[in-house]
């Protein structure tokens, strides 16, 4: 694609860095995302996504608009409680930029599904609220070499992690097996702080961004956290991917 003159008006701010430029940009343009959750994580990091003029967004989600979801998803606004979340994402997404081809999945994803679903797809958010979906978006990006960043938040602090196929360990390696029920209380039952989903979902999309341009260091084989109340964040070095992982493992 070449930018038009629209285009190069719009993303002027982008042209004089030297990572992205002309050609960083039509690499944007032509690159797939899939987010899949458009909730507290999945709002900030599609937004900015199209922002910065990813052409094809996939957003995945079966739930429809709460008002509680508003105080974190700022995709969403009043007008839109009651209707499917995705198609709340993509009316706000191609308001922002109406170059952005945005697909929507108002599914839950599942085992069935998740492979197709990613198929297309350069890249993978995992912007899921439950960890047995955290696990499936690991295991099928794992089986079909898709890279993803994954996040978590809760209360005041959060956390992402990238994988990338040969580099470093996936979540499975790190964190093994759902936690058992009840084990970890949810945002619902903990509370989360709106502003929070904001940090981590932009830090997703910027893990996106690096890696469609090919620029700076990614997170693989490392876990950035982040304590709101401290203004802290941490990058703890995350172990060698482990041969008997259930998910990458060498069976």
């Amino acid at each position: 694609m070449e930018l038009s003159k629209e285009q190069a008006e719009r993303y002027q701010r982008h042209l004089p860095l030297h990572e992205i430029g002309i050609e960083g940009q039509k690499k944007m343009g032509n690159a797939k995302v899939c987010v899949i959750g458009a909730g507290g994580l999945g709002s900030p990091a599609a937004m900015y996504l199209a922002a910065a003029g990813v052409g094809t967004i996939g957003i995945a989600d079966a739930d429809q608009v709460e008002l509680s979801n508003l105080q974190r998803q700022i995709l969403h606004g009043m007008e839109d409680i009651g209707i499917p979340k995705v198609r709340s994402a993509k009316e706000t997404l191609q308001r922002l930029n109406p170059d952005t081809v945005v697909h929507t999945y108002p599914v839950f994803v599942d085992e069935d599904n998740i492979l197709e679903l990613i198929g297309p797809y350069d890249f993978v958010i995992d912007a899921a609220d439950n960890f047995h979906t955290k696990f499936l978006i690991n295991d099928a990006c794992v089986m079909a070499g898709k890279p993803f960043v994954h996040a978590g938040v809760i209360r005041f602090q959060g956390q992402l992690m990238t994988y990338v196929p040969g580099q470093g360990p996936c979540y499975r390696c790190i964190f093994k097996q759902p936690p058992q029920k009840g084990a970890v209380p949810s945002a619902k039952e903990a509370g989360i702080l709106g502003v929070v989903c904001g940090v981590i979902g932009s830090l997703q999309a910027m893990e996106a961004v690096k890696y469609i341009l090919g620029a700076g260091d990614l997170l693989t084989g490392k876990l950035l956290t982040y304590d709101a109340l401290g203004a802290r964040f941490r990058t703890i070095h995350l172990p060698e991917r482990t041969q008997d992982c259930g998910a990458c493992g060498k069976h």
